[in-house]
């Protein structure tokens, strides 16, 4: 059974404003989800959200048909951040700490390690400390650590900002290749380039409102409004 994320009527204040009003939409196992819109829309609180990590004033997210707790959504979704944070140790300690924490043999998380550094284009950089890696290895270390918690929701936020093109390309192709039926990954970016690329279904948010949320090639080439025309034409 394909496997479905709710997000329904999502509200969020901050201070005087609306940082989410009434955000909805669905997404199904298989998709990508690109969330693009100007700073100040509501992308990261979004996120934030869905992760657990920040409580709605209104709305719920269900995952297959059932409401989630906080705590069920952080056991769910996995929030890659902008900035990433490195431990203090090695790459091998950064990775394996929450494999450890869930209890899998050394041997298991050895070998899924190895795996998973070759994947985001990092071999051999177990022994290497994590804080003296370049901001575009840190970034790919941190995919590579939320790709071995294996979630069912995949959360990035920006996860190539300001980084040099040949970390963004294996980052690109990373998050492709993680498109399967068992997991929805969304993301979200000022690079309108990179939702072409990679997204099944683009939402275009504006001052913490869904303008549109359609697939990728109807909302770039059909935008239902003017706002969105704008956007992404300029």
């Amino acid at each position: 059974m394909t496997i479905n994320l709710q997000i329904e009527g999502i509200e969020r204040s901050s201070r005087a404003a609306k940082a989410l009003d009434s955000v909805s939409f669905n997404a199904e196992g298989g998709q990508i989800v690109v969330l693009i819109g100007a700073n100040g829309a509501g992308k990261t609180t979004l996120l934030r959200i869905i992760a657990g990590l920040e409580k709605p004033d209104k709305g719920t997210i269900q995952f297959n048909g059932k409401v989630l707790t906080d705590g069920e959504l952080r056991q769910t979704a996995t929030l890659v951040f902008q900035k990433t944070v490195m431990f203090s140790g090695t790459v091998y300690d950064n990775l394996a700490y929450g494999l450890r924490i869930r209890g899998q043999p050394e041997a298991e998380i050895k070998q899924k390690i190895t795996d998973a550094l070759s994947i985001v284009g990092l071999k051999n950089f177990e022994k290497r400390r994590a804080k003296k890696t370049s901001g575009g290895e840190q970034q790919r270390i941190s995919l590579a650590r939320s790709m071995l918690l294996d979630p069912k929701i995949l959360l990035l936020d920006e996860p190539t900002a300001n980084l040099d093109p040949n970390s963004s390309r294996i980052i690109e192709g990373t998050i492709s290749s993680r498109r399967n039926s068992d997991s929805i990954i969304i993301l979200a970016t000022h690079n309108l380039g990179q939702a072409k690329r990679l997204a099944d279904i683009t939402i275009h948010m504006h001052e913490g409102k869904v303008i549109q949320a359609a697939k990728t090639k109807d909302l770039f080439e059909k935008p239902e409004q003017d706002i969105t025309r704008k956007f992404v034409h300029g």
